[in-house]
């Protein structure tokens, strides 16, 4: 198994060199800053953020490899079986907040997980997806990102989108808003059936699907112009995010509890971010539209295309 575990890293460390550099490439100026840092109960990893660029108020992508004797509770809460196992975890993390309000936020992870007791065999498992969170929908855009997701799907299985896509859509729902976070994508967890090589070539496709689901998005919003209270609104739905990350997000919960790197684990933070009490969109506006339209699971593939 060790040869398979460093197959995986050395995967995850290209695919945060590959990425970094499209996302320098999209801001066509800024460029990450790196931290390579040691966590004390075990591993470490290394840590980029890229701050006030042209296009990205703040993008961070990070790579982290944590082992140790006890899994996170957040980790066990589902499967007690693991508890009393000594662990390895890593995976590639990122989130991206952009300036432009009609440039969606975005976030991506992959992950691998093996767990172990003494005298048992290993117990292993990928997870990971993307989901994208727009700020005022675009038909066209979200269009794309599921058309992306589904052709990396399909060399797996006809059912392999359909699942992960509903899998997002329950994951990254705000019950206390009765909201969906964004319009969804891709989620799984778990991942350790037909078999090691399967599991890990689907992985590497949520991988390196990433950007050619996100880059052309970009592309084609970036320069859009908006007004203050398009930036105000931004500012307002980017709260969503923060509850959601806070509230619900289980890599956030097992960074914290396993003891990582807290400036890593809050880079998926937004640098600037308001509440407004009882907010309400006025009725037949854009911003309006966001809730009506797009903040609900959707089979936007039949819907849209």
């Amino acid at each position: 198994m060790d040869q398979r575990i460093e197959q995986v890293k050395q995967f995850l460390l290209s695919l945060q060199d590959s990425i970094c550099q499209s996302l320098e490439a999209a801001d066509g100026g800024a460029h990450f800053q790196q931290d390579q840092w040691q966590r004390p109960q075990g591993g470490g990893g290394r840590s980029r953020v890229l701050t006030d660029g042209a296009v990205f108020e703040q993008a961070g992508v990070n790579f982290s490899h944590v082992f140790g004797d006890k899994m996170p509770a957040s980790a066990t809460a589902q499967r007690p079986e693991l508890e009393g196992c000594h662990f390895q975890a890593m995976g590639v993390s990122l989130v991206i907040h952009p300036k432009n309000p009609h440039v969606p936020t975005s976030h991506a992870n992959v992950r691998f997980f093996i767990a172990q007791k003494e005298g048992a065999d290993p117990i292993w498992w990928f997870g990971g997806g993307f989901d994208l969170t727009p700020y005022y929908g675009y038909d066209e855009d979200v269009l794309h990102w599921h058309r992306v997701a589904h052709a990396l799907c399909q060399p797996f299985g006809d059912e392999v989108y359909p699942r992960y896509k509903s899998w997002c859509d329950r994951y990254f729902f705000l019950k206390h808003r009765d909201e969906t976070r964004g319009v969804g994508g891709l989620f799984f967890d778990d991942l350790n059936q037909p078999g090691f090589e399967d599991s890990f070539a689907f992985m590497r496709a949520v991988g390196e699907g990433f950007i050619p689901a996100y880059a052309p998005i970009v592309e084609r919003r970036k320069a859009t112009p908006y007004t203050e209270e398009q930036r105000q609104f931004q500012l307002y739905r980017r709260g969503r995010y923060v509850e959601f990350n806070l509230v619900y997000d289980r890599g956030t919960l097992f960074g914290l509890q396993s003891g990582g790197r807290t400036e890593s684990i809050l880079m998926s933070m937004p640098p600037l971010v308001r509440w407004q009490y009882q907010y309400a969109p006025e009725n037949g506006t854009e911003e309006a539209r966001l809730y009506t339209d797009y903040l609900r699971p959707r089979d936007w593939l039949t819907e849209l295309g």
